[in-house]
């Protein structure tokens, strides 16, 4: 039957059958199955379960469907219905023929396929356990590759625990053609006891601690023929994960027994346990898991206190909390050796906090501290025990650097700590080097931390010294003990190249060399000299080695090339060779070489030749040929080329003319004899290069050039071209003709000028002549140009009877100018020398001038400049009357210029200086002011000051002193009075006390207004800052106040000066019902004083003021 809605409709079937429900890719499936008898699972009781709900069943492995099918739990009886959903095939208990029972008396029905399959089942389960029992009792430390059982189940079932399991198939209405084949029924046996190996019961969890768990499972059903005394042996993986039901899981304990102990466990954290059961290389899926939580304990250990900050005298520790293992940490317990550092502790401190400062220590001395944790539980363990040290004095002489390694030009240096230098305490070392041959003793060349440093770019085989110096923030320590080390000795260099002694014969040479420039700081030992054959041989043979410089070279090939170089040895080392010298023994001379030919055409003055090499070279090759020319009038011959190549290019020769030529060949033997000899002419070329020029002044703007005809080589000359300018490299052509002069005008005198000519023919142009110089005539100097007005810094200048002019100099047209001549009006002109810069004097003031000028030299005067018109300023204004307008004692007001204000200027400045306490005059005020306020001075002290004018004409005279005195300063207000009631009619008023100034005393004044009166009146008057006044009348207001008096003494008499009163004090006895003679403190009422009523209105009106400017800016701008 089948049902699509996912409902199942009761079913009715006959005594002896039940049902079994399968779901398949959402369809459910109803078979109908013979029932089996009952039986019990271990030690549980059996279950009776109604008849209606589906039977368990293990399908046939051709009723395995390939997808994950859902089953429900099975009923075989009358009773309570299980109702627990298992998402997986179970296997279920299923008889043999013998064992099997009927509940209604009949017998199973078994077909005959299914008999075959138990059959076959039940043999290779006998023979797997006869093979591999001992593998399963004793496991193999590497692991084995296994059958792995198919992941397609994703549930586990309930596990059974029965020792002995016997296999029977039910009848199946399914009917088909069977198939032997030995492949599917491998597969159906292995697919059949991965699933018995899957039917295994999440494991139990006993005896839960913080740090481990005793974990037990029950085996899972059994295969078993009918034997009963022989059983399957299991074994069993348990896994473990803590980050959640579907998170990682590890691996915990492989082995036979069905219960373990897992240690090593996180506490206060949730664990998920599955168990999975494997047989025979193969494994079942694993268990359901099953999840417990540990126990919560007490902390664990933590770290070692950190140190974050330390003085002489404190140390400042600081730690983080560790894991508290489920359980809050309320507190920490800090414990110390108190310095003595006997491994005795005692507690430093207990508290919830993480940092703690431990004040009152010694300097430089070590404490060891360990901290632990506490929570509700229990105290965790100490941490691990950390030293630590005080700040202290500057460190101790630390021990000589030493030689670790030495170069050439380096050397790597160590040293140590000073001694007894705690090990946490910082240090900083600078490192020290003197070079005896400098003289400029020690000197730094390290700073840090390290304890290596290499010192570089030294010199090779010199003595150095070293010392080192150790610091702190305490200050440094004493330089070490002095080391002398020396640097090792380099290499020496390549000797000279070789060179050869004598003649070099056929068979022999005879070379010498000279000693290295550089020994490389040490005597040479040997000298080496290698041989290598050929022009580009690689391999090198010692010939000679010893002390001698020279060495001859025998057995050698003639006609043969060899190589020659040296090489010295030194303490330092064996040097680079030097140079190869290249020679070759004699060879025999080559034969005559065939007379050269033309290559190409020729041209003016260049002929082309090539040739080839002798016909004959006497084994030896051809290095060289020789070429000579001669010309055919002279004959008399001269070599043009000596070189390797077999063509060349003669030039420099004339045009139209006929040479002659011949060659031989050299070798390394000598040179061969010449050839026969052969003619060739060059063609027509342009003109030669025309001689230079003739340049003839007529005068200082004017000048005639003059040429010759040059040689035309051949063709006519039919014009000349000439160049003419100032600058050899920027001349321009002025003429071009068949004349042989020419005429310039409009030249400047006194100038340079350079020309050159040029012969054009029908063949070309020529080359220009080589250029003429000609410097025309001198001439009196050109005008003057740039005159103006100069700045002048000369105490002697004055801006109203001078005038500064300055001017650029002129050209002289080649005669020096000697002078200037000055015009500035009527007055005689003024004659000047070499300068570029003069001012007049003795001008009169405010006036405009005309001013002119002109340069003379030897040849006469020269124009005159555009005139420019200056003019002198006013005379500056004399100093104004200084007078004091009032007199303070810190301040003075002063005042100038009533009566000469009106006639200077606006413009005018003065400037007020004083003399200061060291004697020397400062300024204190330069404007346009006539008052100034000089402010912080001293009392009853005399200042000197001066007074000067300035405008645009400069500053004026500076004034005589004038002395002013401060006055003595008044005392200063005393604060409010304190009013103490002594009884109904008595109180007792103190006030401040001030002290002496500058020896003058200080008297009081105290005053007082009653009801009746209408102003105050003086009660007391004396030395003292306490009265006791008896004139209080009850519930009747009465006001007081004080001011201090200084008492001047001087040549002018006794006079006293009053100070500020003090704020009014307001006071009212009223009468109490307290006991005669109990003193009674008032509360005395403030009255508000002027100053501070106006004060509370001023900053009333910045408030209102701010107010109504955020108004207006929010509002109204905005």
């Amino acid at each position: 039957m089948m049902s699509h809605n996912g409902s199942v409709p009761p079913i009715f079937v006959p005594p002896g059958y039940a049902p079994q429900v399968i779901e398949d890719n959402g369809v459910q499936r109803v078979l109908v199955l013979p029932q089996t008898a009952e039986f019990p699972l271990g030690n549980q009781a059996v279950i009776q379960q109604p008849p209606l709900p589906p039977l368990p069943f293990i399908p046939l492995p051709t009723m395995i469907p390939s997808s994950l099918h859902r089953l429900y739990s099975p009923v075989t009886g009358s009773g309570d219905m299980t109702t627990q959903f298992i998402p997986q095939y179970h296997i279920t208990r299923v008889y043999g023929d013998s064992d099997t029972v009927s509940i209604h008396g009949r017998s199973p029905f078994r077909d005959e396929r299914s008999s075959k399959t138990h059959e076959r089942l039940q043999k290779k389960l006998k023979d797997r356990q006869s093979t591999q029992n001992d593998k399963l009792n004793s496991p193999s430390s590497s692991p084995q590759k296994c059958i792995s059982p198919t992941n397609g189940y994703n549930g586990f079932a309930t596990g059974k625990d029965s020792s002995e399991i016997s296999l029977g198939y039910a009848r199946s209405n399914y009917v088909g053609e069977e198939k032997d084949h030995d492949a599917e029924e491998k597969d159906e046996e292995t697919k059949a006891f991965e699933v018995l190996l899957s039917n295994i019961g999440k494991p139990m969890i006993k005896d839960v601690q913080a740090r481990s768990a005793e974990l037990t499972w029950s085996p899972p059903c059994e295969i078993v023929s009918g034997d009963k005394d022989k059983s399957q042996a299991y074994a069993y993986e348990v896994l473990i994960s803590k980050g959640g039901k579907d998170g990682k899981y590890t691996s915990v304990y492989m082995g036979e027994k069905n219960h373990a102990t897992v240690n090593e466990l996180t506490p206060a954290t949730d664990y998920y346990a599955r168990v999975l059961a494997q047989c025979n290389c193969m494994k079942g899926t694993p268990s359901e898991a099953q999840c417990f939580t540990t126990m919560s304990c007490e902390p664990d250990p933590p770290n070692s206190p950190m140190i974050i900050h330390r003085t002489k005298t404190s140390l400042t520790l600081q730690w983080k909390a560790p894991y508290d293992n489920g359980s809050k940490i309320n507190s920490y317990l800090l414990e110390w050796d108190q310095g003595n550092g006997n491994g005795e502790f005692e507690q430093c401190y207990y508290g919830q906090q993480k940092q703690y400062k431990i004040p009152k220590l010694s300097p430089a001395m070590g404490f060891t501290f360990r901290l632990a944790a506490k929570n509700d539980l229990g105290m965790s363990g100490f941490s691990e025990e950390v030293l630590y040290h005080t700040a202290g004095t500057a460190p101790g002489t630390p021990p000589s650097p030493v030689l670790l390694e030495a170069g050439s030009t380096w050397l790597s240096l160590q040293w140590a700590k000073p001694a007894g230098t705690p090990s946490d305490e910082e240090l900083s070392y600078s490192l020290e080097m003197e070079d005896e041959d400098l003289g400029c003793g020690f000197k730094a060349i390290y700073s840090g931390d390290e304890l290596t440093y290499t010192v570089k770019n030294l010199q090779r085989s010199t003595k150095y010294k070293f010392r080192v110096i150790a610091s702190n923030l305490e200050g440094k320590s004493n330089p070490s003990n002095v080391a002398d080390l020396t640097t090792k000795p380099d290499k020496p260099s390549a000797p000279l190249k070789p060179a050869v002694k004598g003649k070099i014969l056929p068979q022999g040479v005879a070379v010498f060399w000279e000693p290295p420039t550089d020994n490389g700081g040490a005597v040479i030992t040997k000298y080496i000299l290698e041989i290598s054959e050929g022009l580009n041989g690689n391999q090198w043979d010692i010939t000679y080695s010893g002390t001698a410089m020279e060495h001859s070279c025998s057995h050698l090939i003639p006609g043969c090339f060899y190589r020659l170089r040296v090489s010295c040895v030194g303490e330092g080392g064996q040097s680079v060779p030097s140079d190869s010298l290249l020679l070759q023994t004699p060879p025999m001379l080559p034969g005559p070489c065939q007379p050269p030919r033309l290559q190409g055409r020729p041209r003016s003055r260049e002929i082309p030749l090539q040739w080839g090499p002798p016909d004959v070279n006497n084994g030896s090759p051809v290095i060289s040929y020789s070429l000579e020319m001669s010309s055919v009038e002279t004959d008399e011959p001269q070599e043009v080329y000596c070189g390797p190549d077999e063509e060349f290019t003669v030039s420099n020769l004339l045009p139209g003319t006929t040479y002659g030529f011949r060659l031989r060949a050299a070798s390394a033997a000598g040179l061969g004899p010449y050839s026969e000899k052969c003619q060739h002419s060059t063609a027509p070329a342009p003109p030669d290069q025309c001689r230079p020029p003739e340049v003839t002044c007529r005068s200082a703007t004017c000048a005639v050039i003059f040429w010759e005809v040059p040689i035309s080589n051949g063709a006519d000359i039919t014009e000349y071209r000439l160049q003419w300018g100032t600058a050899e490299g920027s001349m321009n052509i002025c003429y071009c003709g068949p004349g042989l002069s020419y005429e310039m005008k409009g030249l400047l005198p006194a100038t340079l000028y350079y020309t050159k000519v040029q012969a054009v023919n029908v063949a070309g142009a020529g080359p220009f002549s080589d250029p003429a110089v000609r410097l025309t005539p001198c001439s009196i100097p050109a005008m003057v140009t740039c005159l103006q007005e100069a700045k002048v810094e000369n105490p002697l200048y004055s801006p109203s009877t001078c005038l500064a002019i300055s001017w650029k100099r002129p050209c002289d047209h080649g005669s020096e100018i000697t002078g200037y001549t000055i015009d500035y009006g009527e007055k005689q002109p003024i004659t000047v020398g070499k300068v570029a810069s003069y001012f007049i004097d003795n001008l009169q003031p405010d006036t405009t001038y005309r001013i002119r000028i002109q340069a003379w030299n030897s040849l006469g005067a020269g124009p005159f400049s555009n005139i420019v018109k200056l003019k002198t300023k006013p005379l500056p204004p004399d100093p104004p009357r200084l007078e004091c307008s009032a007199y303070g004692s810190q301040t003075l007001k002063l005042k100038w210029g009533e009566g000469i204000a009106r006639m200077l200027s606006d413009s005018t400045q003065y400037h007020l200086l004083m003399d200061d306490k060291t004697g020397r005059i400062v300024s204190i005020y330069r404007g346009s002011c006539h008052t100034y306020k000089v402010q912080r001075l001293s009392e009853s002290t005399s200042y000197t000051f001066y007074i000067q004018a300035c405008n645009g004409a400069g500053e004026g005279p500076l004034s005589q002193g004038y002395v002013f005195t401060t006055t003595k300063s008044v005392p200063p207000a005393l604060k409010m009075l304190k009013i103490e009631r002594i009884n109904d009619h008595t109180c007792e008023i103190t006030w401040e006390r001030l002290q002496p100034m500058k020896g003058d005393s200080i008297v009081y004044s105290l005053q007082a207004m009653m009801v009746k009166d209408t102003e105050f009146r003086q009660i007391y008057k004396g030395p003292d800052w306490s009265f006791r006044y008896s004139g209080l009348q009850l519930n009747c207001e009465s006001r007081f106040r004080v001011c201090a008096i200084r008492q001047v003494r001087d040549s002018s008499g006794h006079r006293d000066l009053i100070g500020p009163y003090s704020a009014t004090t307001v006071f009212i006895p009223q009468k109490t019902e307290s006991t005669i003679g109990k003193d009674i403190v008032e509360t005395t009422q403030w009255a508000l004083s002027d100053e501070q009523c106006a004060t509370i209105i001023l900053l009333l009106f910045a408030v209102f003021s701010i107010l109504v400017t955020f108004i207006i800016q929010y509002f109204v701008i905005k």
